[in-house]
């Protein structure tokens, strides 16, 4: 299925097969996409939310692997228990978006999984990724002001050049996480596991006066 400015009002895409699908500057009001499966499916330029609405998509228990969404207004959407492995989300909004028992693991045995998601340049307030594993994957330059990271482990991923809010920094684990260009402050380095943390040299200060040392210039 190829899709070019359409609009969808209120229409049931549930259970339905639209892998591969493809839908341009389409917009999606109210649809219900719970348990569809969305494989290798592509979203550019799609709204999905009506301007001023309080509750977008549904996208419950979908099968998004290896989907992506390219500049798309996702906020307020449900991603309850979607299969998210390989999602992409590009320059996307996606505030208030609810990504609860959603996984972004593959996991090959008890032990032993991977993650993979590419979630760039989006605008990632409140955004629930309540105990998610997302780990080793590409999370840059997103907006994470009041996101619910409580219990989510974020290791050796990517969050390069992220905006955080104070109450950011205690709710994830992120060691191994590369945190350069990004704002750090209330990250309080006797509180948090810092293992393998990359930052810049400029970010040194912010670290450092959380410890009450006082930086002089060279």
């Amino acid at each position: 299925m190829s899709e070019d400015y359409e609009v969808f009002n209120e229409i049931d895409f549930s259970n339905q097969d639209l892998s591969e699908s493809h839908f341009k500057r389409c917009k999606f009001y109210r649809c219900d996409f719970g348990r569809a499966n969305l494989r290798e499916a592509r979203f550019v330029d799609c709204i999905f939310i009506k301007q001023g609405g309080i509750e977008g998509c549904h996208f419950n228990y979908s099968d998004l692997r290896d989907s992506s969404f390219i500049n798309c207004q996702l906020s307020m959407s449900n991603f309850t228990g979607a299969k998210c492995f390989g999602v992409e989300f590009k320059d996307c909004d996606l505030k208030g978006a609810n990504f609860i028992l959603a996984t972004f693991s593959n996991q090959v045995s008890n032990r032993m999984y991977f993650c993979s998601a590419y979630i760039t340049g989006c605008n990632l307030s409140y955004v629930n990724f309540e105990r998610q594993c997302i780990e080793k994957c590409d999370l840059f330059e997103n907006k994470w002001i009041g996101a619910n990271l409580q219990g989510a482990s974020l290791k050796e991923s990517d969050l390069s050049r992220g905006s955080f809010s104070e109450d950011c920094w205690s709710q994830f684990h992120m060691q191994g996480c590369n945190l350069s260009h990004s704002e750090l402050n209330g990250l309080d380095p006797r509180k948090i596991d810092l293992n393998g943390v990359k930052v810049c040299a400029w970010q040194q200060e912010q670290l450092l006066e959380q410890l009450g040392l006082i930086i002089l210039p060279d």
